[in-house]
């Protein structure tokens, strides 16, 4: 005894369905190219941000090294010329004084912008995170 088997031309509820699946997709696909997208956005932000602040931060050792030699050559320089014959070492000790305060100044800063900072990138990751944990959820 043969058993028939008997082919069902596709009806118009499973072409529905396969454009539905078509459509998730291509809509699956624009939110993930949307979300790339605006991470790639914030990426360049926080890059630029970062530049920012070595830049800032440079001119603060700059700054801080600036005002060491030239407490250095002052302090010299104080001493051959100004007061060689009456309190040359009060003088010079003065001006070493004021670079060096300036210095330290400088370097006091320069310590706190580097340590209040955020990381690197701190809210694309964060970002990343949210969107990781919210396709978990969903998967």
């Amino acid at each position: 005894m043969a058993i028939e088997r008997h082919e069902h031309p596709p009806t118009t509820n499973d072409a529905g369905m396969t454009s539905g699946l078509f459509d998730s997709v291509r809509r699956l696909l624009g939110t993930l190219v949307g979300i790339a997208h605006t991470r790639l956005q914030l990426l360049t932000t926080e890059l630029q941000e970062e530049v920012q602040r070595a830049a800032h931060l440079l001119l603060w050792a700059f700054v801080a090294l600036f005002a060491a030699m030239m407490a250095l050559f002052l302090t010299a320089l104080t001493v051959i010329f100004v007061f060689w014959d009456t309190h040359r070492i009060v003088a010079a000790l003065a001006v070493i004084a004021a670079f060096l305060a300036i210095a330290i100044a400088s370097v006091l800063v320069l310590q706190a912008k580097l340590k209040s900072k955020p990381p690197l990138l701190h809210d694309t990751l964060a970002e990343l995170a949210k969107d990781r944990d919210r396709l978990r959820h969903r998967l």
